[in-house]
């Protein structure tokens, strides 16, 4: 077959017969009973994929690539600037690693079915406590290290974990946050009260220990090793959850997104050859945390279960030590594909404008770039595309769905790139773009972004313990499709612009805007490193757009005056019809540690409500300077 018209194929060939199509993928994976159904749509809200098969997904990631040949290949390498330390794991150290581990929680009490939270920095023992609970059924839910007691609290509650496995501390380039004293808090405010805590203890911060609840992680897992201790794979069903992950939700209750085993190895694996086009053997970069689903997905699973070498980074895309941090780890280790959020390529480009730091790297061996977590402003993706020569890949998921909804699969063939779209639907998604009524909208017309169901096998079944939130949340508001919560529109080629949440579409007098298009107006202003755009409350127009702007480093020009070409430009570009008036210039934006810009926060702050501190939050004083910042325009 020729590259072109390869991605058509296969997504022809997966709407032809999806079942046929999940049932070649899923060849690539190594099944205990393999499936002899592929699809049935009487198990829950909307049927189930492979639900006669068993599996083991740490098998299929360490085991059998040990048993056929890769054992001396790099599986882990842990790059840690704040630290100062690096470590390689091969797949045969790996899984040495992870079964005495796993063999411990055994002896802990944990079997099929508990759940394990794992409370865990950027470091190797978090991918091992990961994998050691798929290999023993266990049900595995990672918080990120450093949460507040209280967001971790609701998550033990809500997952009942027989052990939590935890280290003492995580490593900031400014500071070390002590975890201990956070996870102690966590548990009493908790009404469900682990078995044990696995506590590592890292060089950083000796934390005391609880006299009977915690274990000591390196002389446990030390003591099995001496023994010979080590846990076998246990077999699970292809639909028993491999782990919980926790997103967010409206009422301030987190939602913990299920995932499969079965069909979330099927997707990954498919994923590599076909989006990515990382091959077994190759080097992938993925500068997320295993907080994250990013994490999950192509830190730890997607490159394992493909025989690659992944690379778990514990620092910064800036200030670790500086910006060319990202072009030192590429041509360190020889990466093709780095992954990463939009914000940090932003940070980059603050520090660093004109990459200055980046010829000093051999970046040759190096493919592609690929960005998600938020929307890749068109701006950032060209100036990335230009200093690094390679296709720089904007596409979107979610949480809730495990892999890319939109992107644009290289691994297939390269489409062309649409700044601001991040191409086209995946196989196993049927995107449309409707009203509020569900009804289709035309090509280049803003509407609410959903997909047919079923979703594909990689996708969440349901929520823990909350069917019928899921149903809900998800499939209530357009019958027969899932709910993404994103608004956007498909272009006549049907090429997919995600414009930001639903939420983020403003009414101004009448008209429905998006701020997501504003947001790229002022991101093409050459003094912006960054923006975001939020409606705040107008009692003539009901929302005017209020642009928050950071801008970059050595910049001359006085704020006052960007500020004035800012509301020039979008009236220029967008028209007076945005009724866009207000420019503020901040020194940075409030985000999540994944990335992401807190801009529901941002409008209550703008809007004078009161606002419940987000628990994801990366430096909580952001949100003061805001407040001072629109205070002194005459907002909140």
């Amino acid at each position: 077959m020729t590259e072109a018209g390869r991605y058509k194929q296969a997504y022809a060939r997966w709407q032809a017969d999806p079942e046929a199509f999940w049932a070649e993928a899923a060849q690539a994976i190594e099944w205990i009973s393999p499936p002899q159904r592929i699809f049935d749509a009487s198990q829950g809200a909307y049927g189930r994929w492979f639900p006669d098969a068993t599996c083991n997904t740490c098998f299929n990631a360490l085991d059998r690539h040990v048993r056929d040949g890769r054992s001396e290949q790099p599986a882990l390498i842990h790059d840690s600037p704040v630290t100062g330390t690096k470590a390689v794991y091969t797949y045969a150290q790996m899984l040495d690693e992870v079964s005495a581990l796993a063999a411990v929680l055994q002896d802990l009490g944990v079997g099929k079915g508990d759940r394990v939270v794992l409370y865990m920095p950027m470091i190797p023992e978090a991918a091992f406590a990961m994998l050691a609970c798929a290999r023993i059924g266990a049900v595995h839910s990672v918080v990120f290290g450093g949460f507040a007691a209280k967001e971790l609290a609701t998550r033990i509650e809500d997952a009942a974990p027989k052990v939590i496995l935890a280290a003492t501390c995580g490593i900031e380039p400014s500071r070390v946050v002590e975890y201990k004293p956070l996870l102690d808090t966590a548990i009493d405010l908790s009404s469900h009260k682990p078995q044990a805590c696995l506590i590592l203890q890292r060089p950083q911060v000796e934390a005391s220990m609880h006299a009977t609840r915690d274990k000591n992680w390196r002389m446990l897992v030390a003591a099995a090793k001496a023994n010979g201790r080590k846990a076998d794979c246990v077999a699970v069903a292809a639909t028993d959850p491999l782990y919980i992950l926790y997103t967010s939700g409206t009422t301030g209750r987190p939602k913990g997104v299920v995932r499969d085993n079965g069909g979330h190895m099927v997707v990954l694996k498919w994923t590599m050859d076909n989006l990515y086009g990382v091959k077994p053997g190759e080097v992938i970069i993925t500068a997320s945390d295993v907080g994250w689903v990013v994490g999950h997905s192509y830190i730890v699973y997607a490159p394992l279960l493909q025989g690659a070498t992944s690379v778990l980074y514990e620092g910064k895309p800036v200030g670790t030590p500086d910006a060319g941090a990202f072009w030192r780890l590429i041509a360190e280790h020889k990466a093709v594909v780095l992954f990463t959020a939009p914000t940090a390529f932003r940070a980059i480009r603050k520090e660093d404008p004109q990459a200055s730091l980046l010829p000093a790297y051999d970046l040759s061996h190096f493919r592609a770039l690929f960005l998600a977590g938020e929307r890749a402003d068109p701006d950032t993706l060209v100036w990335a595309q230009d200093i690094l020569k390679v296709p720089v890949i904007d596409h979107w998921w979610q949480t809730e769905t495990g892999s890319c909804i939109v992107g644009n699969p290289i691994g297939l063939e390269l489409l062309p790139v649409k700044p601001g779209s991040p191409t086209v639907p995946m196989p196993g998604y049927d995107v449309q773009c409707v009203d509020e009524g569900g009804r289709p909208v035309p090509a280049g017309t803003m509407g609410a972004i959903v997909i047919k169901l079923p979703l594909p096998p990689c996708a969440l079944p349901t929520l823990w313990q909350a069917d019928e939130r899921f149903v809900e949340s998800y499939l209530a508001a357009y019958p027969g499709f899932y709910n993404t919560s994103d608004a956007g529109f498909i272009d006549a080629d049907g090429y997919v612009f995600i414009m930001g949440r639903t939420d983020d579409i403003i009414n101004v007098a009448g008209h429905r805007l998006s701020t997501g298009g504003m947001e790229e107006v002022l991101a093409s202003h050459p003094a912006v490193a960054e923006c975001a755009v939020v409606g705040v409350r107008d009692a003539v127009k009901g929302e005017q757009p209020c642009g928050f702007v950071v801008l970059k480093s050595g910049i001359t020009q006085s704020p006052d005056a960007i500020e004035r070409e800012l509301v020039a430009l979008i009236r220029e570009k967008i028209g007076p019809v945005a009724a866009f008036r207000l420019a503020l210039t901040v020194g940075r934006l409030p985000k999540t540690r994944s990335g992401k810009i807190l801009r529901a926060t941002m409008k209550k702050i703008a809007d004078g409500e009161d606002y419940a501190m987000p628990a994801t939050i990366e430096d909580a004083s952001v949100l003061d300077e805001i407040g001072v910042a629109v205070r002194g325009r005459g907002l909140g």
